[in-house]
This record gives C-alpha cells, structure tokens and sequence, in this order.
C-alpha cells in the first residue's frame, strides 16, 4: 500500500441537537436508561440540510487545514448509506460543490460503520507522485431511516459528516486490515422500497462481533507494523457505544484516554463517526498535523463489514 499521511480534517453536524430527554417524547426511555447503557447524552439530526452539504463543509474545512486548492484534489470518496440520492452519488454532488477537478474520480462506498477507513484504503491506492491528494468524506443522515417508536434503534444513531485530506507520503506509516461476514440479521436496514425500511438491529450479536473484531484487528495492526499499545497515540473506535470500546480497553489494560471517546457528543454516525472523532481530537489539541502522531483506526458495523488502519499525522 501507498504511505498516506493525514494533513487536515473537517467535520459538520445539522443545527438540530437532540438529546437524550428529547427522545422520551417519541418513546419510553429516559438519559439515565440511554447513557448507561451507550455513553451517549446527545445527538444532531437534520432538518433543512442535505447530506451533501454537510460533507462540503467538513470538506472545506479541512482543505483549508491542509492547505490544498479544489484543483489539487486527485479523487474524492465519500462513504455513505444514506446519501441524498441513489444517482449522483454524494461524492459527485461534493465534485460539483467544491469545485474539484472534472477529470477524478468521484464515488461512494458504502461498508456502513466501517466505510470510512474502506475508503481510505481506496484512497491510499490512487494518489501518487503525480496527484498526491485525496478528498475522503464519511457522511450520515440516519435520521431519515430511523423509526422513531422503536427504542432499540432511534436512541443510539445521530447524523453528521466528517472529512480528511490524505497525502501520498512514502515515508509516512499505513497499513490497515478490511473484511466482511455477510449477514442481514444481525443489523439491516431494507431501504425505502422494501417492507421495512427502517435499521434495524440486535444488540447483543453486534456488541459480540465488535468486541472480537476489534481486538483481533487491533492485534493484526500493531503485530504488523511492529508497534504496542504504548507505541501509538490513540486508538480510534468507530464510535457505536461506551461498553464496546471500554471492554477491549480494559482487556488491553491501556492507559485512561488511550482508547478515544466522543459518542456522548454525536452518538453513533455509522460512516461519519471515526472522521467525526478525528476531528474532535484535531480540535481539542489532542492531534496535530506533521508531527508524526499515529492513530489506530478501527470500524465494524453493517454488513457485517469491519477494518482497521494504522494512521499518520
């Protein structure tokens, strides 16, 4: 694989927060029954905004940070399940948003939770010497497949978007793991000319499939690139709940903080969570560009689908 560096990020959330004691207007739940169980306390869900738009602001935000013109952009990925439109897909709206070149190209992934670092696995195949910049967006809008009288789902999901801008770098560290288990039980989502439309999930086979597969990808990343949970920085879960990731943190015995969290903020935004988490970390000065920083990534979700990336920033 190509050496990727990470040299900006970006993130944008609707205007609309919900938080947990405003969900106990569509259902029977409360903040205390929500937080214990998930970590999570709010959540953004759209109202007036686009997908697309969201994307384009996490977008610009961090080619700014990166210092980089639309013309310079090499390709544009965008991980999303629940784009605007089936056709232009959202990377093509950001193309036409942001002005990027008209001769990359622009498409959609979708691998649920696990979207964002499929795509920068994609990515990191493209840029090169030539283009050595890539425009990778993970973008949700949930909201739209939720059903709201059911608990079990309607409480855990939020919509956002977050974007990085990698750069070809020879020198800089990447390796990651990607896979898939086909399964439409454990989390399913029938789409809008389907009988049920609406994500549906069972809780107990996804906090089994997580926890296992973090762990082993986890294992395969540092064993790989020969580094230990002291070595790297942080380690970055897609960001579904509190319990998930504080088992594989207590299991690794790692440090208070090494195992990133933020779902009380965002709740879980599928494809936009770890890109959304990255850029929290850039802005409350827990990472910085160029100084060599290096994140564990690590996403599962709908698919089944999971994988992991060692990171540079």
């Amino acid at each position: 694989m190509s050496g990727i560096r990470i040299v900006g990020t970006g993130s944008a959330v609707p205007a609309r927060m919900v938080s947990n004691s405003d969900l106990e207007k569509y259902v029977d739940t409360s903040d205390e029954w929500i937080y214990s169980r998930t970590g999570i306390k709010n959540r953004y869900f759209c109202e007036d905004e686009k997908l697309y738009e969201l994307c384009a602001r996490a977008s610009k935000t961090a080619m700014e940070r990166a210092g980089v013109d639309p013309s310079d952009i090499g390709i544009c990925i965008s991980a999303t399940l629940s784009a605007d439109y089936a056709t232009p897909s959202n990377a093509c709206m950001l193309q036409r948003e942001l002005g990027l070149p008209t001769d990359i190209p622009a498409f959609d992934v979708n691998a649920a939770c696990s979207g964002f670092i499929y795509s920068l696995h994609i990515a990191s195949r493209f840029v090169d010497k030539e283009r050595p910049y890539a425009l990778v967006t993970g973008g949700e809008m949930l909201s739209r497949i939720l059903d709201m009288e059911d608990r079990s789902t309607c409480v855990l999901f939020g919509d956002g978007a977050g974007a990085a801008v990698i750069k070809y770098d020879e020198s800089a560290a990447f390796y990651g793991t990607m896979g898939s288990r086909g399964d439409n039980e454990a989390l399913v989502c029938g789409g809008i000319n389907t009988e049920d439309p609406h994500v549906r999930m069972k809780g107990q086979a996804i906090f089994r499939f997580a926890v296992k597969t973090i762990d082993e990808n986890l294992t395969d990343i540092l064993d790989h690139t020969g580094n230990t949970i002291d070595s790297v920085d942080y380690v970055v879960c897609h960001q579904a709940n509190r319990r998930i990731i504080s088992h594989v943190a207590h299991k690794r015995k790692a440090p208070e903080g090494k195992f990133f969290m933020d779902m009380d903020k965002y709740a879980n935004t599928s494809a936009a969570s770890i890109p959304l988490a990255l850029d929290d970390m850039v802005n409350r000065g827990l990472l910085s560009f160029g100084k060599g920083q290096k994140v564990v990534a690590l996403g599962f979700g709908g698919g089944l689908t999971y994988a992991g990336a060692l990171l540079e920033f």
